[in-house]
């Protein structure tokens, strides 16, 4: 009798690290079925077909199996849940290789991939998803004789989706990275999925980042109504402001401050005649010499501003055409990709669900919700600390430099 399988990996090491799964034709069977965690996406068989270029994978045919002889299989098939039928029966002993696309090709693949590649599931394993997360619910929290007597699917979803949400903000800090390029307009918009921003940083030549700082200096002023002449705002036909462009933000655009710190290298007559400062004081060491460094004006990256009317950040003009990093949290509900829970908060995740469903309902007993409440925020607790992911070793190797002076 077969031993049941009970791991929860299923893919192969060749599936896994190769995106590849091969097959070998009987004489009888046209049909093969893909067991990868990605699934195939296919648009046409053929390469000069329309749709060719969406799909994610490669078929390629030997009929010895050797590495050298394998082509790729332009023959009639089609695709649907991931089970691949060919047209014609294949002879007996034809090996087939079916080939997720790589981003760098592959083993047998030979063009870089358009669409979802191997990579994309690499270091899977740490995460489970959200159906999981409701499926395995259901089963050992909800019935008869359990916590939860009876319970909707969709009330366990919504509660889920609201704890992967909250989670996502300081716990499991679902944070993404873009990398863009500031236009000569120095604004980009906002990314579809940010909620707030963690960190901008610009790179030099060298890949290092620079962390770029908000401003105070100035600001985007959320509506602009055009005036009369005694300051009252102009309405149109519709009773409603008539908006104007910023002037603020025109000032902003417009100073030339890159030039103003290529100035400071010759500091010959750019002392002020009242002293307080030199002409490019916005953005140097010398602004407030007289009484002390202010600290939010006192380095040289550059600075951004977020303008929550038109949905951009805006930059100062010194970092126009600089490459930049932008680090945002999103709330891990943008993308299906997204919708997946570190195993090492999973029971948090549980008893959040918990607590939200018994705490929604009337007439529950007060001491098992304050239960749940405290069963929940010890859970979350313990989580925090494990996606903290301190390592000792690294923690000593920074407290090494607290024996050093400061001169």
């Amino acid at each position: 009798m077969a031993k049941p399988n009970n791991g929860l990996i299923t893919e192969t090491n060749a599936q896994y690290y190769a995106g590849s799964q091969t097959f070998v034709a009987n004489g009888v069977n046209n049909s093969f079925t893909t067991t990868f965690n990605t699934d195939l996406v296919f648009g046409n068989y053929s390469p000069s077909g329309s749709g060719y270029n969406l799909n994610n994978f490669k078929l390629y045919a030997s009929s010895t199996g050797s590495p050298n002889t394998f082509q790729e299989f332009v023959n009639e098939y089609t695709v649907s849940n991931n089970v691949i039928t060919i047209t014609e029966v294949p002879n007996q002993d034809t090996w087939f290789v079916v080939q997720l696309l790589n981003e760098y090709g592959g083993d047998y693949g030979d063009r870089k991939a358009l669409g979802r590649t191997v990579e994309e599931n690499y270091g899977g394993y740490s995460y489970t998803t959200l159906e999981d997360v409701i499926t395995n619910f259901m089963v050992g929290y909800v019935g008869p004789g359990k916590l939860i007597p009876s319970a909707k699917t969709t009330d366990v979803m919504f509660f889920a989706k609201r704890g992967l949400q909250e989670f996502s903000y300081d716990t499991l800090r679902s944070i993404r990275k873009q990398e863009l390029t500031i236009p000569s307009n120095l604004s980009i918009p906002l990314p579809q999925d940010y909620v707030n921003y963690v960190n901008v940083s610009w790179i030099d030549s060298q890949g290092i980042k620079h962390i770029i700082y908000p401003t105070t200096l100035t600001s985007n002023p959320y509506s602009t109504p055009t005036q009369d002449s005694k300051g009252v705002a102009l309405q149109d036909s519709d009773f409603e402001n008539i908006e104007g462009t910023s002037i603020v933000e025109e000032r902003w655009k417009n100073n030339d401050y890159k030039d103003l710190k290529n100035a400071e290298s010759n500091l010959t007559g750019l002392l002020l005649s009242d002293g307080l400062g030199y002409i490019g004081m916005y953005g140097d060491n010398y602004f407030g010499q007289r009484y002390g460094l202010q600290p939010e004006t006192a380095q040289i990256n550059g600075w951004f501003t977020i303008n929550d009317r038109d949905g951009k950040m805006s930059f100062s003009s010194d970092l126009a055409d600089k490459v930049i990093i932008l680090e945002y949290i999103t709330d891990g509900l943008a993308y299906d990709s997204d919708m997946k829970i570190p195993k090492l908060a999973e029971e948090a995740l549980y008893a959040h669900i918990s607590h939200a469903i018994i705490a929604s309902r009337i007439n529950q007993p007060e001491y098992v919700v304050q239960r749940l409440r405290r069963e929940r925020s010890a859970k979350l607790r313990n989580a925090k600390i494990r996606l903290s992911n301190i390592k000792l070793n690294e923690f000593v190797q920074i407290a090494r430099g607290k024996s050093k002076f400061i001169k």
